[in-house]
């Protein structure tokens, strides 16, 4: 008898990994709204426009805790899902190669949107553009993989690093006064076709041709390195591994310190960012999934993270939620807070907004399979409409 597609069933879900993507969500909100807040993380002069030492002491924190971490954490979870996703299909002979490529035309199509009606730091357009890479990936060896995710973030990482220590005493202080005055302006005070044509400058000023190949090296590593996770089953089955799971805890825990909080103890050269970033954002984001992993193994530590699954569950609908909530707070077709913010209230309007989303995630979930926009693209992905409404209720 023929199968069909379908999507995942709850019965086959793993809390931590669904808690994982719920943490990756939070983490990128928090770097998200200063940059939704404000142009200085596009067009510099963070450090002088928020000059007070508390908001230093803040953007320090975010740096090394938060920055080029969690949409790590997200990309690595991307490639572990749609490995998954893969060898689900494979086990009900189903070929994989048309169901992955409308999920990812379908998520590039969410991208599109997001990006130029909402915000020009979307991530999804890219997700879904640099995902059909992986095509070329899914029949490769677990070595191979591995290998060539190396060699791409060294090919990324070394020349560039050396290039900029190169000219480290030219750098830095550098910051575009006619972009930040234009960003405040149009956000700010414009209307809606003005903040539209303003997202669309910064999305371009980011996404150039020069700066494709480097975005590239930066996310396609990241996802193989999750497809390698996925291949391994250490976390499908965390209790049958936790020492390897541990030893690799205790390593990448050690990278990322040395990599994100040590160099400020050298004023954090500019020099340095690039090894900061994908170095220790990489060992950041397996340090973070493993310790969800390995506390949800606790019950102090399920109970702790339980509710971020809730979150996890709804990604997507929960990322776009943040955005949307972003729009209305910051730009002028709703409160007009736009350069406002200071970095410590950032961080409040996130501890806020994120735990509004862990109640209405729980509710929702508690009535439906599936977020709004998980089952649209569910259902266009498998090409029918999925059920959507619980027939009984779901306990906690």
């Amino acid at each position: 008898m023929k199968q069909h597609p379908t999507p995942l069933q709850e019965a086959d879900r793993f809390g931590w990994i669904d808690a994982a993507r719920g943490f990756a969500i939070f983490g990128i909100f928090m770097v998200n709204v200063p940059a939704f807040n404000a142009p200085y993380f596009l067009y510099g002069g963070e450090e002088y426009f928020w000059s007070s030492p508390l908001s230093h002491s803040v953007q320090t924190f975010i740096d090394i805790f938060f920055q080029a971490s969690f949409y790590t954490l997200f990309s690595l979870l991307f490639g572990f899902g749609l490995q998954m996703m893969k060898d689900r299909l494979d086990q009900k002979e189903i070929p994989y190669r048309p169901v992955l490529f409308r999920r990812l035309l379908l998520l590039i199509g969410f991208g599109l949107i997001h990006s130029f009606l909402i915000w020009h730091g979307d991530i999804l357009l890219s997700y879904g553009v640099f995902g059909l890479v992986l095509f070329a990936f899914f029949q490769v060896s677990e070595r191979t993989l591995l290998l060539w995710a190396y060699a791409m973030l060294a090919f990324l990482v070394l020349p560039l690093t050396l290039s900029l220590y190169s000219i480290r005493d030219r750098l830095g202080g550098f910051f575009n006064q006619e972009a930040i005055n234009a960003a405040k302006r149009n956000y700010g005070e414009g209307s809606l076709l003005d903040i539209w044509q303003q997202n669309a400058v910064d999305w371009s000023y980011v996404n150039n041709v020069g700066s494709i190949p480097f975005l590239a090296f930066s996310l396609i590593p990241i996802f193989l390195f999750g497809m390698y996770l996925a291949r391994k089953g250490w976390l499908h089955r965390p209790d049958q591994y936790v020492t390897p799971m541990k030893r690799l805890w205790a390593v990448t825990g050690v990278i990322f310190i040395l990599f994100k909080a040590v160099p400020y103890l050298f004023g954090n050269p500019e020099w340095f960012q690039l090894l900061q970033d994908n170095v220790g954002g990489t060992a950041s984001a397996f340090f973070y999934v493993l310790s969800v992993t390995l506390l949800f193994r606790t019950n102090a530590g399920k109970r702790l993270l339980g509710p971020l699954k809730w979150v996890g569950r709804m990604s997507l609908s929960n990322y776009i939620f943040q955005s949307l909530v972003s729009f209305i707070l910051f730009y002028s077709v709703g409160l007009g807070w736009y350069g406002q913010v200071p970095p410590l209230m950032s961080v409040v309007i996130v501890l806020v907004v994120f735990t509004l989303q862990v109640i209405l995630s729980k509710a929702w979930l508690t009535t439906y399979r599936f977020g709004p926009l998980e089952w649209l693209w569910r259902s266009l992905t498998y090409g029918g409409k999925q059920p959507l409404k619980r027939k009984g209720k779901q306990s906690a």
